[in-house]
């Protein structure tokens, strides 16, 4: 349903923007209807970027977007306004997203003006009371309140439930419960997944390897801007191939499980791929030369692809940083 192939977006910086500032590198992932697919990665790793521009709300300096098969990388007025009929996003603040001198219905009116303008009350009414019943809040509770008079967790699903109104096939969710408590953090979780149950596609951006673990079919985790492994949830948290994954999940606590048994497990890890590199001895396996490599990676160049190490677990070289070399050696630095 959503391809993004190769996708880049750099900011000008500096005072007189002599500067470049790599935000997204080379990003390529897919998303299917009726799946959860996670963006998982320390601030600044740019994946709120990519909710953006999936979104049009940031253009983007390089590569394709595509939706049901039509490229929508650059869109017009008109035609992002029939974009916005199937793709809509929730974030991570959602005070933010209302004006506190109206009340919360007036988010409703908005979006029938500009969308259903010949829809009746009644029949309007019906829609709402049922966009409200699917994300579990009843319309007595909620319309015609002011927005400091509900909780964050009511306005988060008014958000959804706005986006509903419009039957989207994507759902890009920013953050949407990092600003939530634990008991409320449950129930949204829960009702993206009934969503997805639906067949709606939702493009999961967090921080959080727990949710992501909890919430995701597919993971993509993302350094810097670029991607250095995604697959299934269960094998990249299974069994992480890149170092900054390792890194991550190695620092999350584990209830069935002691410090020292993690530690003693990632030890292991890290001296069986000790001066390795999955992505190059791939690449080479295939017959291929280092300097084919981009060709191998279907046109990725400079060592921001991925190659497919397992069935459906893709990882990618294993440096951190741009400016880094590959521990693999100078041979092979990118």
């Amino acid at each position: 349903m959503l391809t993004l192939s190769g996708l880049d977006k750099v900011y000008r910086t500096g005072t007189f923007g002599t500067s470049d500032l790599h935000a997204v590198r080379q990003v390529s992932l897919d998303v299917q209807r009726g799946e959860v697919v996670s963006l998982i990665g320390e601030s600044g790793s740019g994946k709120s970027t990519i909710g953006k521009m999936v979104l049009h709300l940031l253009s983007s300096t390089g590569g394709t977007i595509t939706f049901d098969g039509r490229d929508v990388t650059k869109l017009g007025f008109r035609a992002r306004r029939d974009y916005y009929r199937k793709v809509q996003g929730v974030f991570q603040d959602p005070f933010s997203s209302f004006n506190p001198i109206y009340k919360v219905d007036r988010t409703f009116e908005t979006l029938r003006r500009s969308y259903f303008p010949r829809v009746s009350s009644a029949s309007w009414r019906e829609k709402l009371d049922d966009a409200l019943a699917a994300v579990t809040l009843e319309p007595g509770d909620i319309l015609g309140k002011y927005p400091h008079q509900l909780s964050g967790g009511q306005l988060q699903r008014l958000l959804i439930a706005r986006a509903l109104l419009l039957d989207i096939e994507l759902l890009v969710a920013d953050e949407i419960i990092s600003m939530l408590d634990a008991s409320t953090r449950i129930d949204v979780l829960n009702l993206l997944g009934e969503l997805k149950g639906r067949g709606l596609g939702i493009l999961f951006v967090t921080h959080d390897l727990s949710l992501g673990n909890y919430v995701s079919d597919r993971v993509v985790i993302l350094y810097k801007g670029r991607v250095v492994e995604r697959g299934d949830t269960s094998a990249v948290f299974d069994d992480p191939l890149h170092p900054y994954t390792r890194d991550l999940l190695a620092s999350v606590p584990h209830l069935d499980r002691t410090w020292e048994e993690v530690e003693a497990q990632e030890a292991e890890r890290t001296r069986r791929l000790a001066g390795r590199c999955l992505y190059h001895e791939d690449i080479t396996a295939q017959g291929r030369s280092l300097g084919d490599e981009a060709e191998a990676v279907g046109g990725v160049p400079n060592g921001l692809g991925l190659v497919e190490h397992a069935p459906g677990h893709f990882v990618g070289c294993f440096r951190k940083a741009a400016e880094e070399e590959c521990p693999a050696g100078p041979a092979v630095k990118p």
